[in-house]
């Protein structure tokens, strides 16, 4: 089987043709150096398929699907909720949390969050080749920036929401495996949280606080973290 590996956001079947676009193209043709007759896969949140090149007619690959070799993922839903931070930091933290298994990222502009706007293409690329690269189906969403107050509200019964809490004396994560409700977990700025922000997030329903580390941990290495804590308690 072909490791070589594209996000395809149309519908596929069985002796599907389509083409790819410029720049998938050249990623095969230039820098993968494939040539007609070649296989490579193609997947979105319906599944992946086997492909075959056809043709490469003026920079441009077209293809053929030949088969289906996996179903759409049904995996547990985990969020991700955190402040932005600076570019190549933030750049890895995204990167990680999409091959940890984040199914939803939501930036959240917290009181001492510095950073507080987005380049959503750019951050969208880069979860469209990290999922590729680690083997996902499924694209994480990525979600508007919002304010704490916001975030808290709209999600109220809906989450359980594990606090990564520097305050806390608790140590050990608990999760009801058999919930149905996605497992989000909210990261603060490298400032921490505000006490009034402490106060919003411990007064919401389900709240789990933790403690991951006596260390104050920087914001993208919390965000490994955690989310490595939720996927080993979830795995067990």
């Amino acid at each position: 089987m072909s490791n070589i590996r594209l996000f395809f956001p149309e519908s596929l079947s069985l002796n599907y043709k389509s083409n790819l676009d410029k720049s998938q193209s050249h990623y095969l043709t230039k820098v993968m150096r494939i040539k007609i007759g070649n296989k490579f896969s193609l997947f979105n949140s319906d599944g992946e398929w086997m492909a075959n090149i056809n043709q490469i007619s003026k920079g441009i690959v077209e293809f053929s699907v030949t088969e289906k070799i996996r179903q759409k993922e049904n995996t547990k839903e985990i969020w991700l909720a955190f402040s932005p931070i600076k570019s190549n930091y933030f750049n890895f933290m995204i990167q990680k949390a999409t091959e940890l298994g984040v199914t939803r990222l939501i930036p959240i502009i917290f009181d001492r969050s510095i950073v507080r706007k987005l380049n959503k293409e750019r951050v969208e690329k880069i979860i469209v080749e990290a999922t590729e690269q680690s083997n996902r189906i499924n694209i994480p969403f990525l979600e508007k920036p919002q304010n704490l107050k916001n975030f808290l509200s709209n999600n109220i019964k809906k989450i359980d929401l594990v606090f990564a809490d520097l305050n806390t004396s608790n140590t050990k994560l608990e999760i009801k495996k058999k919930s149905n409700k996605p497992l989000c977990a909210i990261i603060g700025p490298e400032g921490d949280f505000s006490e009034n922000e402490r106060k919003q997030i411990l007064n919401f329903d389900g709240v789990k606080p933790i403690k991951i580390n006596e260390n104050i941990l920087r914001t993208e290495t919390a965000t490994i973290s955690i989310i490595s804590i939720i996927n080993y308690n979830l795995n067990l």
